[in-house]
């Protein structure tokens, strides 16, 4: 094993919940050995990257009821292919070669389940989306 593959796999979070069972599905394995991991490790990382799209479209999400507010993250994910692409590569960026070469096989899938992981982590992160004016310290 060479050191990028070492050192990627050593800094990754152990979800004990993400099982791997010799009857599931490779791309449900890929998802719970690889994808699940890498979308924890890169959180904070992706609620930066969805406030500075906010930010980069007038703040409008700030305006939004919360139903739309959910609306807007998921249709953020599925319906702007720049961002979408921005996001894959900041879980595409944290694979081994090993796993690059797994997902290349299949990547259309795989895109699925990582898009839809990293929507489920905003939609469940929603209240880290505060107005920045409400965080200002009085």
């Amino acid at each position: 094993m060479d050191s990028r593959t070492k050192d990627l796999l050593d800094i990754r979070p152990l979800i004990p919940s993400a099982k791997i069972y010799d009857t599931m599905s490779s791309d449900e394995a890929f998802q719970n050995k690889t994808l699940r991991p890498i979308v924890k490790m890169q959180h904070s990382l992706l609620l930066s990257v969805f406030k500075n799209y906010i930010t980069k479209r007038k703040n409008v999400f700030y305006d939004l009821s919360l139903t739309k507010q959910l609306a807007y993250i998921e249709n953020a994910i599925h319906k702007d292919m720049k961002f979408r692409n921005s996001l894959k590569g900041m879980i595409i960026g944290q694979f081994t070669v090993e796993e690059y070469n797994a997902y290349i096989q299949n990547s259309s899938a795989l895109n699925k389940r990582m898009m839809n992981i990293v929507k489920e982590r905003l939609l469940d992160s929603v209240q880290a989306f505060v107005k920045p004016e409400y965080l200002k310290v009085i």
